[in-house]
């Protein structure tokens, strides 16, 4: 067994009410300073929490995320001098994947020392200033555990990564609670997402059995759980399937990571600036079933996790499915109802995507090299053009 090595935060707090414990926790104690980096509609959320801090001597700024979409590295170097002005002790990120992304560079960057510029790629950063608190209040982009932090490059309309074990968080809350009051639609997409992680790290070039456990896991949990947390928001117990789902998924994004289905994506999301998840949603089926010929073992195993059954005749003659392959392609369909039943569309189309738009979103996928390398089928110029097309 080959070795690995799995990046988590040193304590995870989990449960509905966690979140009221906050204002005790020892990281924040000793700390003067404490930055806060909170989704515009939370911010009525912070004020109890802000007042208790204050009271007990810290200083305390609020940074509101009120950019629209995924964070750009304009609006992030904003905040970045605010940040470097204030200079906090710790910074606690509470909101989605994009907060808690700026949250966990803004703990980690010190432009003294390390322009942003330098530190996009892999093993970049030389070491992280402040200490960091990741509160995720999606089941979704798995930040709140992960070593990844992406912006959005205006300029090249690229999202560019930046990967490092000083981006993981010290901690992370995970309530609940904070999750019950997410519209369906954001439900369905960041679910999805999470969903995504688990499954590409399942089916991956670097798949590892202690990863396999958490995407199995993961992918149980969501697939089993989104239709609800879509139909009842306020069924906690779903919610927190859900809540530990996204979890799952966050670990599997250090050590294996995303492979095509992410790197597809990204055109849609920088370019057309289609949401994360919706992008990643629309996608994956199509790349799952162009990579069933080298990863439909894995694909059975998930089917096996489910207890689906093939729908397809097996048999021995060549003209018959294997058995392997008709498990595989019942995973594809249960996730491609799922995703169908919680309303998510289905086609390119719908979000008015063209036929011409599809060059433009090849060369922009195959710039993503350190996730294609992931995938278990080689993803060519052609192969591209052909899955968009596909999805049309």
């Amino acid at each position: 067994m080959k070795p690995i090595t799995l990046l988590q935060p040193s304590r995870v707090v989990f449960g509905a009410h966690q979140w009221d414990n906050l204002s005790d926790d020892p990281l924040l104690s000793q700390a003067d300073s404490l930055l806060f980096v909170v989704a515009q509609p939370l911010r009525d959320l912070m004020n109890p929490l802000v007042d208790r801090l204050t009271a007990a001597g810290h200083a305390v700024k609020v940074l509101i995320y009120d950019h629209p979409g995924e964070p750009t590295v304009s609006y992030f170097q904003g905040l970045l001098a605010e940040t470097t002005a204030f200079n906090p002790g710790a910074v606690v990120g509470v909101g989605g994947g994009s907060v808690l992304d700026v949250a966990k560079l803004l703990a980690a960057l010190d432009p003294t020392r390390q322009p942003l510029e330098t530190v996009f790629g892999k093993d970049l950063l030389v070491t992280r200033q402040r200490s960091l608190i990741c509160v995720p209040t999606t089941a979704g982009t798995g930040s709140e555990v992960s070593p990844n932090a992406i912006l959005l490059d205006e300029a090249s309309e690229e999202k560019r990564g930046v990967i490092s074990h000083y981006l993981v968080p010290d901690v992370c809350y995970i309530d609940p609670e904070l999750t019950v009051s997410l519209p369906p639609r954001l439900t369905a997409e960041t679910g999805m997402d999470a969903l995504c992680h688990c499954v590409e790290a399942l089916t991956n070039v670097n798949a590892h059995p202690l990863v396999d456990a958490y995407a199995l896991e993961g992918l149980r949990l969501i697939m089993g759980n989104l239709e609800t947390a879509c139909q009842d928001g306020r069924n906690l117990d779903a919610r927190s399937a859900m809540a530990l789902g996204a979890y799952y998924g966050g670990l599997c994004l250090g050590p294996v990571n995303t492979t095509a289905v992410h790197a597809l994506s990204y055109g849609l999301s920088g370019t057309f600036h289609v949401p994360h998840g919706l992008a990643n949603a629309i996608l994956l089926p199509a790349v799952l079933r162009f990579n069933l010929p080298l990863a439909a073992e894995k694909l059975a195993l998930l089917a096996n996790t489910l207890g689906l059954k093939p729908k397809t005749p097996v048999g021995d003659g060549a003209e018959m499915t294997t058995h392997e392959v008709a498990l595989a392609e019942a995973a594809i369909a249960a996730i491609e109802r799922l995703s169908l039943v919680c309303g998510i569309p289905q086609r390119l189309s719908e979000l008015g995507i063209e036929e011409k738009d599809i060059p433009r979103l090849v060369d922009s996928a195959l710039t993503v090299k350190r996730l294609l390398v992931n995938n278990v089928r080689e993803v060519t110029g052609e192969a591209a053009l052909a899955l968009y097309k596909t999805l049309l």
